[in-house]
């Protein structure tokens, strides 16, 4: 009887290292991306943000602020001032 449940004992403690063996859950691929594929993306995203942010600066920068629209920008920033100051 001892000896029964020792052999019991042990196919009960094997038994999670049989079941862990075998194919990945994702059909057999690898998980894992090899070091060009993690670089291309790298790259990819360096560059789809750089874009990104150009094209917020092209707006703001196209042309030159006229006379009125300088004043008109003081104006607003010394109410604000005076706004705080209360």
């Amino acid at each position: 009887m001892k000896r029964f449940a020792v052999i019991l004992s042990l196919m009960l403690a094997v038994t999670p290292a049989f079941a862990q063996r075998g194919e990945p859950k994702g059909g057999g691929k690898t998980q894992g991306m090899s070091k060009d594929e993690r670089q291309r993306m790298r790259d990819d995203m360096r560059d789809a943000y750089r874009d990104r942010s150009r094209d917020r600066e092209r707006p703001d920068r196209s042309r030159p602020m006229t006379r009125e629209e300088r004043d008109k920008l003081r104006r607003d920033v010394e109410d604000a001032n005076r706004n705080l100051r209360r």
